[in-house]
C-alpha cells in the first residue's frame, strides 16, 4: 500500500478504494445497512461505490482505509478487474492510474504514461467506457449522503434510498475531493462561451471545429461528454495552451458529475 502511494504521489489522508466481484464479498469487509444492499443490487456491478463501517480490518489494511473507521466498497463490471479479484479471492484496493490531481488516465496508453513506470505488470483493457470515476455514497448514521457524483446520477441513487444530504460531514471518507484535483497543467477557464487568443476550447453542442477545439459532444449528449472529458483534457494540455476553456455543461443528470471533475480541475468546487 505503501508504494501504491508513492508511485501516485497521493496524500496519506486520502482512502482508497476496495474492488470485490459481488455483494458478498463486499459484505465481508463492511457492515452494509438496508439501503447499501438495495443500492448494490440495483447497480452492481456498475459505477457505484459504498462507504459504510468496517467489518474486518483483515481485508482492507489500515493505510488502505487512511486509518478511518469506514471502507469504500465497489463491484466493477469490467471482465479484466473481475477476474483479477476472483482470482485473489479477497478485495483489490485500487486507485486510477494518474498521478495523484492529474486528469484520469481512461486509455491504456495514458495510464502507462502516467504510472506505468512503478508497475510490476500492466494489463490491458480498452479504453475506459464511461470515463468518469464511480459515484460514491455513504451510508452510515443518518441520511445518505452524495460524496462524490458519477456516472450512476442522484435521482437513480435517490428513487431507492430518498433525498441525499449534503456530503461536507463525510467527505474525507471519499477519494476524489481535493479542491484540486484531475487538473491540467494548464489553467482551466469554466463557463466559455469562446476561446480567448492562445487558448484551448472543450466544446459541449454544435461548434466549428478546429485544431484547438475539442468537442466533448457535437450533439450535447452527457454520456458521450463523460467518456470524452479526461482525454480531451489531456490532449489540450498537450498543446500547452495558455489556458484551455470550457463550454458551460448542463448541471442536469451525468452533468452534475462532469462539472464537479471540471471544477477541480480548474482548482474550486463551487
Amino acid at each position: 500500500m505503501a508504494r501504491l502511494y508513492e508511485a501516485k504521489g497521493r496524500p496519506r489522508f486520502n482512502p482508497l478504494i476496495a474492488h470485490v466481484t459481488d455483494l458478498a464479498m463486499a459484505a465481508r469487509v463492511a457492515r452494509l445497512d438496508a439501503r447499501a444492499r438495495r443500492l448494490a443490487a440495483a447497480f452492481w456491478p456498475g459505477p457505484l461505490t459504498l462507504v459504510a463501517p468496517i467489518d474486518d480490518p483483515g481485508l482492507v489494511c489500515d493505510l488502505a482505509r487512511a486509518g478511518l473507521d469506514t471502507v469504500a466498497v465497489r463491484a466493477p463490471a469490467h471482465s479484466v478487474a473481475q477476474a483479477v479479484i476472483a482470482a485473489l479471492g479477497r478485495p483489490v484496493v485500487a486507485p486510477s492510474a494518474n498521478k495523484s490531481g492529474r486528469p484520469s488516465p481512461t486509455t491504456f496508453a495514458d495510464a502507462v504514461a502516467e504510472t506505468g513506470a512503478a508497475a510490476a505488470v500492466t494489463l490491458d483493457g480498452g479504453d475506459c467506457a464511461i470515463g468518469l470515476e464511480s459515484t460514491v455514497v455513504a451510508l452510515l448514521d443518518g441520511p445518505p449522503r452524495l460524496l462524490r457524483p458519477g456516472a450512476v446520477t442522484r435521482s437513480e441513487i435517490e428513487a431507492l434510498v430518498g433525498p441525499l444530504a449534503e456530503a461536507e460531514a463525510d467527505a474525507a471518507r471519499s477519494p476524489g475531493r481535493l479542491a484540486r484535483h484531475y487538473a491540467p497543467v494548464a489553467p482551466v477557464r469554466l463557463g466559455a462561451e469562446t476561446p480567448a487568443p492562445g487558448e484551448v476550447f472543450l466544446a459541449f453542442g454544435p461548434a466549428p471545429g478546429g485544431p484547438a477545439i475539442f468537442n466533448l459532444s457535437p450533439s450535447g449528449n452527457l454520456r458521450e461528454a463523460a467518456a470524452r472529458l479526461f482525454s480531451a483534457l489531456r490532449a489540450a494540455d498537450a498543446l500547452a495552451p495558455t489556458a484551455i476553456a470550457v463550454a458551460p455543461i448542463p448541471e442536469t443528470g451525468l452533468g452534475e458529475a462532469i462539472n464537479d471533475r471540471l471544477r477541480r480541475a480548474a482548482g474550486y468546487v463551487g
